[in-house]
């Protein structure tokens, strides 16, 4: 008979009484990072072990932005994107299969422990400072001026006709306010306005789809990657631009394998005629089309129906087909600059190149940087002005950036991390610099190396 402790050994438990849970099984990292291969995927959670590697597919978010964080400590990931902690650790508990092993440190690499504590000590004093809570007020002035914006051009062309001055002012007028349901989405898409997520995800399945015309899952699939692993190739979609942009370390490989699929030493130039007149009125209306056709969202597709009905119901009695459709691709050309300059100042001039496993906020930093504020420029950018903070604190309601930027600028201060401010135009510029000096870099690996 075995003895006590041992299978069959001691007296079994009383009746009534809890059995307690067995241990769970413990980890070191160098066990965990052969996992993070297509379909055997671990994570880390507060140093929990989860296996995902059948659930990714079923991950409201993706499986590829779970997958991104595979055999990484995702604690700050997961935090920055759920806002309701308790109900998504539900879906954890069947995943767990163990923890780090106490002597195992909580990052795997060599990664600033220290850093990490205090980025989530700024987390917790930003949640005491209740920054995280909307303003409904914020939110509704938001809308209400979107609104108001498309019944103006509307009027402007009922009362002074289809003429050039009216037509080019209507057609301002709606780019303007395509321009910021882009940023009230954005808003929705982060479930920084609402405190349920469903509600978040119904409101902006309309303004993303009656007010704009796409679809909100796909925005999603795709932005969220990019928060996930910012300027990282081929997990941030927003820079896995080549062959047609080499951007940061694909300029050296190129170079380096003598591809020349475009002259790349003129990209800053030729970006000027496929870069911002072309971005929303062709690669986003194609993308968005073939995503909701086979991943089979149909009520995005009816959503993004019903903004085409609207828009040419409106303007057919005036224009004509033909004409609604110049006026339409008026539209989205002057869209697509603001998307193109707001959305990329912040980014491309940073570093872009391969996964280097930093920690959540070091990898934020290295790829964003901010634009001095104003009132016109907060408005005018959707608060995207100060993309550190965003990045940082991605559910966080815009309008409390400016309270919690003195913080992120301390955290930076105490470890010497660079928070760079940029005056407007300058960051403007700074693409074009950017994109020339990839461009020159490519251009002498090809013709030296």
């Amino acid at each position: 008979m075995g003895g006590v402790g041992e299978p069959g050994g001691g007296r079994g438990p009383r009746e009534g009484s809890v059995r307690p849970r067995a241990p769970l099984p413990t980890f070191r990292w160098e066990q965990i990072r052969p996992h993070d291969l297509p379909g055997d995927k671990w994570l880390v959670i507060e140093r929990r072990v989860y296996d995902i590697s059948r659930w990714a597919q079923r991950h409201p978010g993706g499986s590829r932005l779970i997958g991104h964080h595979g055999a990484e400590d995702a604690t700050d990931a997961f935090h920055a994107f759920h806002q309701d902690l308790g109900f998504v650790r539900k879906f954890l508990q069947p995943l767990l299969i163990g923890e780090l092993a106490p002597e195992e440190p909580s990052q795997d690499g060599a990664q600033n422990a220290q850093l990490v504590e205090d980025f989530r000590a700024l987390r917790q004093a930003a949640e005491d400072m209740k920054l995280f809570e909307a303003s409904p007020t914020f939110f509704a002035l938001l809308l209400g001026h979107i609104l108001a914006m498309e019944v103006l051009a509307w009027l402007l062309i009922l009362f002074l006709g289809p003429g050039w001055v009216p037509s080019t002012l209507a057609a301002l007028i709606l780019a303007i306010s395509q321009a910021q349901s882009w940023c009230l989405q954005h808003d929705l898409g982060h479930a920084s306005i609402f405190r349920k997520s469903r509600w978040n995800h119904v409101a902006q399945q309309f303004v993303m789809g009656q007010l704009k015309g796409f679809s909100a899952h796909w925005w999603n699939f795709r932005h969220f990657q990019h928060h996930a692993k910012p300027n990282i190739f081929h997990k941030d979609p927003d820079v896995t631009l080549a062959p047609v942009f080499l951007l940061g370390e694909s300029s050296i490989e190129y170079g380096k394998r003598k591809r020349r699929y475009l002259p790349y030493n003129h990209q800053h130039l030729y970006f000027f005629l496929i870069g911002p007149p072309l971005l929303t009125l062709v690669n986003f209306e194609v993308e968005n089309l073939a995503y909701m056709l086979v991943c089979m969202q149909w009520a995005d597709l009816l959503w993004a129906a019903s903004f085409y009905a609207r828009f040419f119901l409106s303007y057919v009695p005036f224009y004509g087909v033909p004409g609604v459709l110049l006026l339409f691709v008026a539209v989205r050309v002057l869209e697509s600059h603001w998307f193109v300059w707001i959305t990329q100042m912040n980014h491309i001039p940073k570093e872009i190149g391969h996964e280097k496993h930093r920690d959540w906020a070091s990898s934020q930093l290295a790829a964003t940087c901010n634009v001095e504020p104003s009132l016109f420029i907060d408005w005018f950018s959707g608060h995207l002005n100060f993309q550190i903070e965003h990045h940082l604190f991605p559910t966080m309601p815009r309008h409390n950036y400016r309270k919690v930027a003195p913080l992120v600028k301390a955290l930076c201060t105490k470890h010497g991390l660079s928070y760079e401010v940029k005056p407007f135009f300058t960051a403007l510029v700074d693409i074009i610099r950017s994109l020339k000096k990839s461009g020159d870099i490519w251009l002498d690996a090809y013709l030296h190396q």
